[in-house]
C-alpha cells in the first residue's frame, strides 16, 4: 500500500515538474522562434509580377531578419485600393507599407526620384538609389514631409516610347502624335520639350487605363518599359517601340513614418537589410527577363528601333534638361536645403555616378 502511494506521489511530482517546465520553457521557445510582435500589411495597386514577387520576398525577409518579431501580409493588384488610396492609408497608418510612384501631388519633392536623362542603367541605379545614395537620401527627406519612410526601390529599367503611327528616330517624328502621360511632371515637361513644335499633344491617363486608351484610339502612344510591354500587354496595342532610354522607372517601397520612428533599432535594421536584398533581387530578375521580353514582343510583331548615340543626343538636347531642373527641382531643393545649392550637388553626384558606371 505504502509503495503504491509512493509511486503515485512520484508520478504526481513528475507530472507537476513537466507542467512547470512547459509553463516556463514554451513561451521562451516561442519567443526565440519569433512570435510576431508586429503584424502589418503591405499593398500594391499593380499587377506587375516581378515587382510584386520582390515585395513578397521583402516581407518574408523582414520576418526572417527580425527573428519572427514582424509578420507582414502582402496584397497586390489593387486588393487594398488604388495607388492614391494606398498612399493615404500608409500616411495615416491603416496600412503599414506600400509601393508608390511619387507624383508631386502626393510627394512635393517626388520629381527628384526620376528626373529624365540622369540614371541610364541598373549599375547607376544601384548606387544612386541604394541606402546612402544621392537619390535615396533626397527622397527619404521628400517622403518624410508627407508621413512616409523610404525603405527601398523597385526598378523596371529604362523608358522608351511606343506608338501606333511611326518609329521615333528624331524629335520631328513626334509630329501630331497623341501621347499618354502621367502626373510625373519631370517626365511630362521633358516630353513636352522633346516634342515642341511638332503638334504633339499630351493626355493624362492613369497607368492602369493605358491599354484601353491605346486600343480605342484615345491616344496613339505612351512611354513604357520592357517589362510593362509584356506584363501589362502594351505590345498588343502598339506597333513601334523606340528604345530611347530617356527616363528611369523607380517605384519606392515606403512605410508609415510615425511607426518607423517608434521602432527599436533591431527591427529598423531588419527592415533595411531586407530592403537591400529585395532590391538586389528585383534588379537581377528584371535584367534577366529583359531579353525574353524583347524576343516575345518581336515575335508578336512589335517593331523595335534602337536610336544611335547621335540620335539619342538629339532627343536629349531638345529636352533642355537645365530648364526642367530649374523649373521643377530647384524650388523644392532650395526650400528643403537652404543655402546648400543642392541642385548642382545632385547633378554633380549623378554625373560622377554615370562616369564611374560606364
Amino acid at each position: 500500500m505504502n509503495g503504491r502511494w509512493m509511486r503515485r506521489r512520484g508520478l504526481w511530482i513528475g507530472c507537476s515538474a513537466v507542467i512547470f517546465l512547459a509553463w516556463i520553457l514554451v513561451p521562451a521557445l516561442a519567443g526565440a522562434q519569433g512570435t510576431p510582435e508586429y503584424k502589418w500589411r503591405a499593398a500594391s495597386p499593380w499587377t506587375q509580377k516581378t515587382r510584386n514577387d520582390s515585395i513578397q520576398l521583402f516581407t518574408e525577409l523582414v520576418n526572417k531578419y527580425s527573428n519572427g518579431k514582424v509578420q507582414i501580409r502582402f496584397q497586390h493588384s489593387g486588393l487594398l485600393g488604388t495607388h492614391d488610396e494606398i498612399f493615404h492609408a500608409v500616411r495615416e497608418g491603416s496600412i503599414e507599407f506600400g509601393v508608390f510612384a511619387p507624383y508631386v501631388n502626393l510627394v512635393p519633392g517626388g520629381m527628384l526620384n526620376w528626373m529624365p536623362w540622369t540614371i541610364g542603367s541598373f549599375k547607376e541605379a544601384a548606387v544612386a538609389y541604394g541606402p546612402g545614395g544621392v537619390i535615396f537620401k533626397v527622397m527619404d527627406d521628400a517622403y518624410g514631409e508627407v508621413g512616409h519612410k523610404m525603405v527601398w526601390t523597385s526598378h523596371y529599367g529604362p523608358y522608351g516610347i511606343g506608338n501606333k503611327v511611326r518609329p521615333l528616330k528624331t524629335p520631328e517624328d513626334f509630329r501630331n502624335l497623341k501621347l499618354r502621360v502621367s502626373g510625373s511632371l519631370g517626365f511630362v515637361r521633358t516630353l513636352e520639350n522633346m516634342g515642341k513644335g511638332t503638334g504633339m499633344t499630351l493626355h493624362t491617363i492613369p497607368w492602369a487605363d493605358i491599354y484601353n486608351a491605346l486600343q480605342t484610339g484615345v491616344v496613339d502612344g505612351c512611354w513604357s518599359l520592357w517589362p510593362s510591354l509584356v506584363e501589362e500587354r502594351h505590345y498588343e496595342v502598339l506597333k513601334y517601340y523606340s528604345d530611347i532610354a530617356w527616363g528611369w522607372d523607380a517605384s519606392n517601397i515606403t512605410m508609415n513614418r510615425q511607426l518607423w520612428d517608434k521602432l527599436p533599432q533591431d527591427v529598423k535594421d531588419a527592415i533595411m537589410k531586407a530592403g537591400v536584398e529585395a532590391e538586389a533581387r528585383d534588379m537581377r530578375e528584371v535584367q534577366a527577363n529583359i531579353d525574353g521580353f524583347k524576343k516575345k514582343i518581336l515575335d508578336a510583331g512589335l517593331q523595335i528601333y534602337y536610336p544611335t548615340p547621335a540620335e539619342r543626343d538629339a532627343f536629349r538636347a531638345k529636352a533642355n534638361m537645365p530648364a526642367v531642373w530649374k523649373e521643377l527641382a530647384t524650388p523644392w531643393l532650395d526650400k528643403k536645403y537652404p543655402g546648400q545649392n543642392m541642385t548642382q550637388k545632385m547633378l554633380d553626384e549623378l554625373a560622377k555616378i554615370q562616369a564611374t558606371a560606364k
